[in-house]
């Protein structure tokens, strides 16, 4: 029989085994995450037609994994006659022949999970395409889906003849927002383009009709959805006109204020129905949390509860994408400007649930473009060590910028193209959605075709990543060293706290609470200049040093320092758009539990030695 310290030993190396196994699943795997938003029409083409499909997302996943992403959010690439490139499905549950098939997304899911890539699929509720079939039954009076979408006889016209639309609600993409139909002799509504006819989420077989999409999709090996365009679902049953807000062009969309076809309430019911289908099957199937994030440009009240009900008692989204960077900043914006925005959405957050910050997507100019290349290293290293989770677009990884002089013959965007020749630069977004530039050769790689959906970037050559892996430091290396850095507790599990220098220079401190003596804690200082003038601060009142020198641990591409350099906390001097971490680093999410179990183990070992 063991003696009564063996046995006393035995179970406190158990219990400190277990400690260790634990203390690194405190998170949820998209917790933490960077998500990766590929754009398959410009990522890359197996098939030499000139446009990206889903094998071409299958052969470089490889790029994902060497750089440090371990999700992607993949843009619609459903059936459908492409009027908005993919926004407009004719089949939920098919791939379109464009980008393959379902058995190649099958296989892009499998490949996936090999590299411990999470695959997140774009989900369309608002609309369809008009040759989707539901579409088609509902325009010939099919009883079972007359009321699949939202239809309106029209008023009467003061002039005789064909009736005109019921109300003043105005397309996205410029016009009325309604259609008439000569077969149903009914007006359609149309947020969007005119072969995007709105569902009518008030007929609860339209739900029903979704909740089997989510299914089937979440059987065949999706990780999430992203859900497009969720805050115009719902619009007023008695279908009121909405108030004037810009009485200038009657036909473009700011012509009124959208108050009775967006973010009504109705829309978050909806969508913790869908938050409690997610979760009942990840729960019966025993499989990784499976995700939903929102995607709404919405105002801040609207946008928080996407979270939760008011009383938090009914989960909705996982989270709601965080525009703020895209929609309230840029690249006149102050260092006090920043801090306000952060600051402003993290003191909004429901307790317990997780923000994100997106710097650009497929329909917001680039990052490069709208701050300016000379900032990119700036604002990819705050978007990646705030607090949270971070997205990231297509090409940001290597300064990608949009083609803005692309000539209205080569553009395909009807947000654009619908405005004609003389305002279509304005409004489109194909300066962002040009192929992804890989190398230096023929189409940068992209493609072998003669002509590819989109012209090329003509600065290709100049930037890739080819080029990029190839040089000493570039903004493709500074992407993966912020990612590696990123997997840091400091980051996964670290408060916040954050200042304004001066109207050029933010800084915030990343930190974790181990000890009694807040000298020994882990801590990391991430500074910005965003000006081209240099600038030496005082950081020492943000955290408390344990001396006046820090160690340096990450720093931009024109950096006058290097990585383990010491620099003086009392006096830091940042050259012109600097952007630098300096501190100590604690163990990273994977590595803590082992951490945890050695220093735990080692205590126990002498206490029993001594006792």
């Amino acid at each position: 029989m063991l003696g009564p310290k063996v046995t006393w030993l035995l179970l406190a190396v158990a219990t400190v085994c277990l400690v260790g196994s634990t203390s690194a699943q405190e998170k949820d795997w998209w917790e933490t995450t960077v998500f990766f938003q590929i754009y398959p029409r410009s990522f890359f083409d197996t098939n030499g037609d000139g446009v990206g499909d889903v094998k071409g997302v299958t052969a470089k996943l490889q790029h994902l994994k060497d750089t440090g992403f371990e999700a992607t959010w993949l843009s619609p690439i459903f059936s459908s006659p492409q009027e908005d490139f993919g926004y407009d499905v004719s089949d939920f549950k098919s791939v379109d022949p464009l980008f393959g098939t379902n058995a190649h997304l099958e296989e892009l899911f499998a490949e996936a999970k090999k590299l411990g890539i999470k695959i997140i699929l774009d989900f369309v509720p608002n609309h369809s395409s008009n040759e989707h079939e539901w579409f088609i039954k509902s325009e010939n009076g099919d009883p079972k889906y007359k009321d699949y979408y939202v239809w309106h006889e029209g008023k009467d016209n003061p002039q005789g003849g064909r009736k005109i639309p019921p109300n003043n609600w105005q397309s996205v993409f410029y016009g009325s927002a309604w259609e008439w139909s000569d077969k149903r002799q009914e007006y359609y509504l149309h947020q969007f383009a005119v072969g995007q006819p709105d569902l009518n989420y008030r007929n609860p077989e339209v739900i029903k009709e979704f909740d089997d999409i989510l299914l089937f999709w979440m059987q065949k090996g999706a990780s999430g959805f992203r859900i497009d365009a969720i805050n115009h679902m719902f619009e007023v049953e008695d279908f009121r006109d909405e108030p004037i807000n810009n009485p200038e062009d009657p036909n473009s969309y700011g012509y009124t204020h959208h108050i009775y076809t967006k973010d009504l309430p109705e829309t978050y019911d909806v969508i913790a129905h869908w938050r409690k289908l997610i979760d009942s099957y990840v729960e019966e199937n025993k499989v990784d949390t499976i995700i939903m994030m929102t995607e709404a440009y919405a105002n801040l009240t609207m946008t928080m509860k996407f979270y939760e009900s008011d009383d938090g008692k009914e989960q909705r989204a996982h989270f709601p994408f965080n525009f703020a960077m895209i929609e309230d900043l840029n690249d006149h914006s102050k260092a006090t400007d920043f801090k306000y925005i952060i600051d402003r959405f993290l003191d909004n957050m429901p307790r317990g649930k997780v923000t994100n910050w997106v710097l650009g997507n497929h329909d917001k100019p680039r990052m490069s473009s709208r701050y300016g290349r000379e900032r990119v290293d700036g604002m990819a290293l705050m978007l990646m060590t705030l607090p949270g989770v971070a997205v990231i677009y297509n090409g940001e990884e290597i300064g990608m910028e949009d083609f803005r002089d692309m000539s209205y013959e080569d553009s395909r965007d009807p947000q654009g193209c619908n405005l004609g020749e003389e305002n279509y630069k304005w409004a489109s977004r194909d300066p962002q959605r040009t192929p992804f530039q890989w190398d230096d050769t023929f189409n940068a790689g992209f493609s072998s075709a003669p002509r590819t959906w989109l012209p090329m970037h003509p600065l290709y050559r100049q930037t890739n990543l080819l080029k990029q892996k190839e040089a000493d430091y570039s903004t493709y290396h500074f992407y993966v060293d912020a990612l590696k850095l990123r997997k840091d507790r400091i980051y996964t599990h670290g408060e916040f706290r954050s200042r304004a220098y001066n109207d050029d220079v933010f800084a915030f401190v990343r930190f974790l609470r181990e000890n009694e003596d807040r000298e020994l804690d882990p801590y990391n200082v991430i500074v910005i200049n965003f000006r081209g003038e240099p600038h030496t601060i005082d950081i020492t009142d943000l955290y408390r040093f344990s001396g006046e020198t820090a160690p340096v641990r990450l720093v931009g591409t024109d950096s006058r320092h290097k990585v383990g350099d010491s620099v003086n906390t009392t006096a830091l001097h940042l050259g012109p758009y600097e952007a630098i971490v300096i501190g100590h680093g604690g163990a990273t999410s994977g590595a803590v539990g082992l951490q945890v179990s050695i220093s735990l183990l080692i205590v126990t070992l002498l206490k029993f030695l001594l006792f």
